[in-house]
């Protein structure tokens, strides 16, 4: 008797890449980590404000805001690779799972 333990396939990393490009911490929503994605947030806004207050007067906007702009950088970069780590996670299992059917062993349980 064996049980098969077929899990939904995760969201597409691209996915999650594309909506935290878009619209900062709803790759961390699709992922349903929202916390994770109100914290960047809160660090972007506060950096996006220190810099400001700090960065001289003639700098460009993105210089004036530099630090929020670091903080939404690494937010992608964490969101895509969370997404990336469960997609593989996700591949893994189904790999095993298939390779135990077809040898003949049953995981113990």
């Amino acid at each position: 008797m064996t049980s098969s333990n077929t899990q939904p396939a995760p969201v597409s990393p691209y996915l999650v890449l594309g909506s935290a490009i878009v619209l900062p911490a709803s790759g961390h929503v699709i992922l349903g980590v929202p916390v994770r994605g109100l914290q960047f947030l809160f660090f972007m806004v506060i950096l996006a404000w220190v810099t400001a207050k700090i960065a001289p007067p003639d700098a460009s906007f993105i210089g004036r805001h530099a630090g929020g702009f670091l903080i939404y950088a690494l937010s992608i970069l964490d969101a895509y690779k969370l997404a990336r780590i469960r997609h593989a996670q996700w591949v893994h299992t189904a790999t095993q799972g298939s390779d135990n059917s077809q040898s003949g062993i049953t995981p113990h349980t």
